[in-house]
């Protein structure tokens, strides 16, 4: 990937805002397990952040994905993981489909105040009984005259305490399950949603809601695209989702590898640093090949999705190998920590909690795996499963 003066430019204004306008707040968003969505979005808004790859036409800056995803390596730096991640949602989670496949009449009212930052949106897809399983939904959306009826409930919505609106996902007939699903712009102000926070082990400063609909009304012009095809719409949305957590997590991944190498220089043990250990130092610097490793995947991937190819493998490898390098990268670093790191207070073990959300979130892991080995061709029914030498 070859980057502009443009893209550093970027760089530099978003590590800027990490530094000024995030970190310096992380810990009192923690202990409140939530942070000012609104306050901080309007700032993002107001440096054109909130709309880097969208049209112009809507407030967008019209630049393609790979500013978007300089922006998401970027705030990477943050002290915390739950604030990235709530941007995240906003940027390339519930709205790329409002962008590609939405009405005028959506985009002015939904798109447009989301990149201003005077929205803050939220994606509605994962239920209590339908997680990575998104075909098994069952949030019904019937259309009554000129409106949709949805009921229902969503569970683990990031943003979903404070959204202004969700970026739904509903059955809209009693057709086949990829067939009968509809995305639907939802109104959080709407009679009839009641909204439940969910306390996690970790992402405190994000807030995640259950939501509950009863009997809600849209109108029917908040459809996205057409009727029936919210999940290919939303199969098209995970794939930046995807993308999305694996470049925010590449410089998170070097800060606890940077932090664990700074603190186990100046820590002592019989005589000589931790670091000193051969053990320890070798360790590091196979993490630090890792995550080398995971920025040339992503970025590769970046480069060929912006230039129009199907990255839907090479994009699950990289959730996965993300979310798998997150677990061995933060408990390594714990471990060289000591009992230091087993204290709530400290980057490493937050990091600890916050990114073993990466294995689950946007497809678990074995998702990822499942998508990988059908277009391999090595599931039942998906081609040749095995190649023959001669």
């Amino acid at each position: 990937m070859q980057f502009t003066s443009e893209h550093q430019d970027l760089r530099r204004t978003v590590a800027k805002f990490v530094e000024t306008e995030l970190d310096p707040y992380v810990d009192e968003w923690e202990a409140a397990e939530e942070f000012p969505s609104h306050e901080v979005f309007k700032k993002l808004g107001d440096l054109g952040l909130l709309g880097i790859k969208y049209d112009p036409d809507y407030g967008g800056l019209g630049l393609d994905f790979s500013y978007s995803m300089v922006m998401a390596e970027e705030l990477g730096l943050c002290a915390c993981g739950g604030v990235p991640m709530a941007i995240g949602v906003h940027t390339d989670m519930c709205t790329p489909a409002l962008n590609r496949f939405g009405s005028d009449h959506v985009k002015k009212n939904f798109l447009a105040p989301s990149i201003a930052g005077d929205f803050v949106g939220c994606v509605g897809i994962s239920e209590p009984g339908a997680g990575s399983d998104v075909a098994g939904t069952k949030t019904v959306a019937r259309r009554d005259g000129d409106d949709y009826v949805i009921s229902g409930t969503k569970m683990w919505i990031t943003n979903g305490m404070k959204a202004d609106w969700c970026c739904l996902l509903a059955n809209t007939s009693d057709g086949q399950p990829h067939k009968n699903k509809s995305l639907i712009c939802v109104p959080m102000d709407a009679r009839g949603i009641t909204r439940q926070k969910i306390h996690k082990i970790g992402m405190n400063s994000s807030d995640t809601a259950q939501l509950f609909f009863d009997e809600v009304r849209v109108p029917a012009a908040n459809l996205i695209g057409q009727e029936g095809m919210g999940f290919t719409y939303q199969m098209l949305q995970f794939q930046e989702e995807r993308l999305y957590l694996t470049a925010s997590s590449i410089k998170a991944f070097d800060r606890l590898i940077d932090l664990t190498i700074e603190y186990t220089s100046e820590r002592n043990a019989f005589g000589k640093s931790i670091l000193d250990n051969q053990v320890v130092h070798f360790r590091l610097a196979e993490l630090r090949t890792e995550v080398e490793a995971l920025r040339a995947l992503a970025w590769s991937a970046v480069e060929q999705y912006v230039a129009g190819s199907d990255v839907t493998k090479l994009a699950s490898m990289a959730k996965l190998k993300t979310g798998r390098l997150a677990r061995e990268i933060s408990d390594a670093c714990l471990q060289y920590w000591g009992g230091m790191g087993f204290t709530a207070d400290n980057p490493i073990s937050r990091a600890y909690r916050d990114t073993r959300l990466v294995s689950i979130g946007g497809g678990a892991d074995e998702i990822m795996l499942g998508i990988i080995c059908k277009l391999e061709g090595t599931l039942p029914g998906t081609g040749n499963r095995a190649r023959k030498t001669d």
